[in-house]
């Protein structure tokens, strides 16, 4: 079964459709995105990772005059420095190593519409300067080229950093924060907004609903949504009833069912040799990381797994009694399972592991 769900704003659709909610701080937001929609201003959404700024940069441009033309999510973090320029601004061919045809950058993409800088607050200080510039001017320069190019793209940021202390500590330009900053929107975390809960569920399982989808909650389960503390948002309910509808199909959900979903590692493969927990002193029962060998008996056997997932917990495993055995250095787990340290971090991210929590456990 695959469910997928993307953010999209479509104009012209009302933003209780969009932002979802009734209790004051949401409706707050809302009643934000309506009075600066209209504007050009520029928009600087914060709050907590998985707190929904996309959903609201969305929704800002969904309701401008800007609406019938593009909208241009760009990452920060995510993007290489040396790529960062490129990517924003364009390139000249042969301007660089590779660079074998012009490129448009993403300026230029959204231009007569809306881009969407996430994660501002992760750009590198000489990146900053160059937007504070294309801010002033309304105009772009390609890496590589010689002229310049006028622009007319309105500018929605985010990040869920605290931007006044990065420029307390000369990590974030001032002069580039209020900038991006005229217009502000603080996104609250979904743990300060619990009477939200039960509608982003039926929110989720309308945009997720599939001929096996859940049959709904009961109330003690319900409660037991409603009082959770939600560390990761809006992102973390999505996936819980995503996870919901996987597991239990066509059923009406107990409070029991709810603690198995808010499991963080739980296992429905077929019979295997079970990958060994790390152990308090580091080291893992049944070998120096343990391993997981299908059994004869689902190799001649007609049962299905989900590889992907069993695969999955397999290499959370491994990271798990890495950085057990490393005491929490992420280079030295890294260098034990043979990995850079970049793609040790990215793995951590992706499987939602904390070296904290691991190192507790242990």
């Amino acid at each position: 079964m695959t469910i997928s769900w993307k953010p999209e704003a479509v104009a012209g659709e009302p933003l209780e459709h969009i932002i979802i909610g009734d209790s004051e701080a949401i409706c707050r937001v809302r009643d934000l995105i309506r009075q600066v929609a209209r504007s050009d201003a520029s928009v600087m959404i914060t709050g907590p990772s998985g707190s929904g700024k996309e959903i609201v940069a969305t929704a800002i441009h969904g309701e401008s005059q800007r609406a019938r033309n593009r909208f241009i999510a760009v990452n920060c973090g995510a993007i290489p420095r040396d790529l960062l320029e490129s990517e924003l601004f364009g390139h000249e061919k042969g301007s660089f190593t590779g660079a074998i045809a012009q490129r448009k950058g993403r300026f230029e993409d959204a231009h007569s519409g809306t881009l969407f800088l996430d994660e501002i607050g992760d750009m590198p200080a000489d990146m900053q300067v160059k937007l504070l510039r294309v801010l002033e001017a309304r105009k772009i320069e390609r890496v590589g080229g010689n002229g310049t190019i006028d622009i007319d793209t309105r500018i929605i940021s985010a990040t869920h950093q605290n931007l006044e202390d990065r420029i307390d500590t000369r990590q974030f330009r001032e002069d580039l924060y209020y900038r991006l900053a005229v217009f502000p929107i603080q996104l609250p975390a979904l743990h300060e907004r619990p009477e939200d809960v039960p509608a982003l569920i039926q929110y989720f399982l309308k945009k997720m609903s599939t001929p096996e989808t859940i049959l709904g909650f009961t109330p003690g389960a319900m409660a037991r949504l409603i009082t959770h503390e939600w560390r990761g948002n809006v992102r973390e309910l999505r996936n819980v009833v995503e996870r919901a509808i996987i597991l239990f199909p066509n059923m009406q959900i107990n409070s029991d069912q709810v603690d198995t979903l808010f499991r963080r590692r739980y296992s429905n493969a077929p019979t295997t040799e079970t990958v060994a927990e790390p152990t308090r002193n580091g080291s893992v029962a049944n070998g120096s990381f343990g391993h997981s060998i299908l059994t004869e008996n689902w190799a001649n056997g007609d049962t299905t797994i989900d590889l992907k997932q069993h695969l999955a917990e397999i290499e959370r495993r491994y990271i798990a009694a890495a950085l057990t055995k490393a005491e929490g250095v992420i280079a030295d787990a890294a260098r034990l399972l043979s990995m850079q340290r970049t793609t040790f971090i990215e793995k951590m991210r992706r499987l939602d592991i904390q070296k904290e929590e691991v190192r507790l456990s242990a």
